[in-house]
């Protein structure tokens, strides 16, 4: 077969000219039976198409027709001995690599700054986490990936660890030593398994960071759909290697998975490998050209700063993605939420995201000069208005030491547990996750002992005015913490 093939949605089409009588779901019967303002907006053709896995359509979760084509495809595009297709996101793809190699009580070597995703499998599967800290960029207040010599640390510690799970890029576009960690996990027989949410089109240019299949990595989550041009929601997980079994993820996923797959995700998959390996290059070439050139325009506006090669002299910054845009706002006197909200009220735009001392815009292929255009205007305006006023922010990244892990974050959590005011909970096991950005870690998971520096830090992220994530009482008034029993007198 060609790349230049789309089995799946040439499959679909096919079908929907057929204009079958349809006495199967979804009940609007390619759109007769919605609102019909809905129906409306959305068109006829994505309705067409909406289906469900009847025979001549074939079944995600025992593809032998089109859908095993379009994956035969997509693992050839992406150097990968197999893929699978997700409509369950990137995190049902990262709960299924972390469920594929552990079992309850086993290992699994982390970084702190995991997706919630990767600590929901770990609960669900029982095994217990080794945790590294990742290298922390004290200048823009952030985190990067782990280094090569904190996994060698970890292993050589841990040898029966299952697996070693890498965030490869970051979030931010950053990327660690992935080949060398690579060949340290296999020295000691063990996978590595990358969360690729944010690297989709790495694989597709050579000025980018390696890919996880070009790494040599066992496992990779991508998201398709964050920077690829599929729908949102469908990702893909790539697979190399025998030291993880295909029958094994294949059946976890499977499991993870709805039973009423969406077809137009899926043929989204379909059609965006198709543009990645057919015209991938020349597309990222436009991208990153026009990432470069509002780089630099950033830079030249006072008050300002977009990190570019600069980034790359700790050990965890092996390599960057050009084409996120790291947009340090602190010299303006104002908060990267500050800024999101000026430029959403004042200009229309949206950002990725904004911490305390960043912005974060990610360019596309879906970019042009004319977006480029209106935020290089929309953040010279907002320089001027603050050319009298900044007193600038100063990047403090406290970092408390990883809490003891007393109980499998499994059993913390399906534990019995009682409700305690936050500032009596110091010694107590905790039976919910605490996250706080920047810089994105966990403060705390099920199953750690609550101290006081934690309970301290969080207190200080809550009065910078940053998000607090995961507890159960918003109002921070109460933790949720394992019940304690006591004798009866």
């Amino acid at each position: 077969m060609s790349q230049l093939e789309t089995p799946l949605f040439s499959g679909l089409l096919a079908h929907a000219k057929k204009n079958p009588v349809q006495f199967h779901i979804p009940g609007h019967k390619k759109g007769n039976g919605m609102d019909p303002e809905f129906r409306a907006y959305i068109g006829d053709n994505a309705l067409a198409i909406d289906l469900i896995n009847i025979g001549p359509l074939d079944d995600l979760h025992h593809p032998k027709g089109i859908i095993k084509s379009a994956q035969d495809l997509a693992a050839e595009a992406f150097g990968a001995d197999r893929t699978f297709f997700s409509v369950q996101g990137t995190s049902g793809a990262i709960m299924t690599m972390v469920m594929a190699v552990c079992g309850p009580g086993e290992k699994i070597i982390v970084p702190r700054n995991v997706h919630k995703s990767v600590m929901s499998a770990i609960v669900f599967s029982g095994a217990t986490p080794i945790f590294i800290h990742p290298e922390i960029d004290k200048d823009l207040g952030i985190s990067h990936g782990i280094t090569t010599d904190s996994v060698a640390k970890a292993l050589e510690q841990h040898p029966d660890a299952k697996g070693v799970l890498v965030i490869n890029p970051t979030y931010f576009g950053i990327s660690a030593d992935l080949k060398e960690i690579v060949e340290i996990a296999h020295s000691y027989e063990v996978p590595v398994l990358v969360d690729e949410a944010h690297g989709v089109h790495i694989h597709f240019h050579d000025d980018l960071p390696l890919s996880a299949m070009q790494a040599g990595a066992d496992l990779a989550a991508t998201s398709v759909h964050k920077l690829g041009g599929s729908m949102t929601q469908s990702s893909i997980l790539n697979m190399k290697g025998n030291l993880v079994s295909a029958k094994r993820v294949q059946s976890i996923l499977s499991m993870l998975t709805t039973t009423s797959t969406s077809y137009l995700l899926l043929a989204s998959l379909d059609v965006a490998r198709k543009q990645l390996a057919i015209n991938g290059k020349e597309l990222i070439d436009r991208t990153i050209s026009l990432a470069q050139s509002i780089r630099q325009q950033v830079n030249e506006i006072e008050h300002l700063t977009c990190v570019g090669e600069e980034i790359l002299e700790s050990k965890a910054a092996f390599d960057y993605d050009p084409t996120k845009l790291i947009i340090s706002v602190k010299e303006l006197g104002l908060s990267g939420f500050d800024v999101e909200v000026w430029l959403r009220e004042e200009y229309n735009i949206e950002v990725e995201m904004s911490d305390l001392y960043n912005i974060l815009c990610i360019i596309t292929p879906g970019d042009t000069e004319k977006e480029a255009d209106i935020l290089i205007q929309a953040l010279k305006e907002l320089s001027t208005e603050r050319h009298s006023k900044p007193k600038k922010i100063e990047a403090q990244v406290l970092l408390p030491d990883i809490p003891v892990l007393a109980l499998s974050p499994r059993d913390a959590f399906y534990a019995e547990t009682e409700l305690v005011p936050f500032d009596e909970s110091e010694g107590r096991i905790i039976a919910e996750f605490i996250m706080v950005y920047p810089p994105g870690i966990p403060i705390f998971i099920p199953g750690e002992i609550i101290t006081k520096d934690n309970l301290l830090y969080i207190k200080k992220n809550m009065e910078a005015g940053l998000p607090v994530q995961g507890p159960e009482d918003y109002d921070f008034k109460y933790l949720r913490v394992i019940k304690e029993h006591r004798a009866i007198r």
